[in-house]
């Protein structure tokens, strides 16, 4: 006799939240690129202790978003052309294949709801979940969290190549859904500056 134990809900740590907070106001310039900020000083503004502050800069450390530095806490770093191209060439390895083993998985549904919304994160996410690889959908989207979300692309155009992917797989055209996804990435990574 076999016992079946329900999976848990992944429940987000106070970490988790400051980390998703301090990628927030990084993005948003609250927090400066070259700026110097104290663990201290975060927890403050955060209204929380300095743990989960330290574990979520020890995280975006690893990343590459800040750098401690001894006695005079935490920079954060810029993002270079480099940095960018880095991302990218890793979205192509990955996120190239996924959309070719989407096809004919994935609910279109789903994806001509995401465009509807102006939502391309939801539209990756729902195509790499397809591809049936949770762990792969989790390292997709800590590399756009790297470059603090998707970099600003014109929407006509983004959605347009949003619709080409989206018509191959509806087409369950594996090669056709590839190549879109590719010229897609390529497209954003040269807007976004990469090398």
């Amino acid at each position: 006799m076999s016992s079946h134990l329900q999976p848990l809900a992944a429940t987000r740590t106070l970490a988790d939240h400051t980390r998703q907070a301090v990628l927030a106001a990084i993005a948003d310039g609250r927090l400066e690129p070259g700026g110097r900020y104290s663990v201290a000083q975060l927890a403050e503004q955060l209204g929380i202790s300095r743990t989960p502050v330290r574990e979520a800069l020890l995280v975006l450390e690893r990343e590459g978003r800040v750098r401690f530095e001894r006695n005079k806490g935490v920079r954060v770093l810029e993002t270079t052309a480099a940095d960018v191209a880095e991302v990218f060439e890793l979205r192509l390895l990955l996120e190239v294949p996924a959309a070719a083993k989407a096809c004919g998985i994935v609910d279109t549904d789903a994806l001509t709801t995401a465009l509807a919304a102006g939502d391309g994160e939801r539209f990756h996410e729902l195509i790499v979940l397809a591809a049936g690889n949770r762990r792969l959908a989790a390292i997709v989207a800590g590399l756009r969290e790297a470059l603090g979300g998707a970099p600003a692309r014109d929407p006509e155009e983004a959605a347009a190549e949003h619709r080409a992917i989206l018509a191959a797989l509806e087409a369950g055209d594996t090669e056709r859904a590839a190549a879109a996804m590719r010229y897609h990435l390529r497209r954003t990574a040269e807007l976004a500056g990469a090398r």
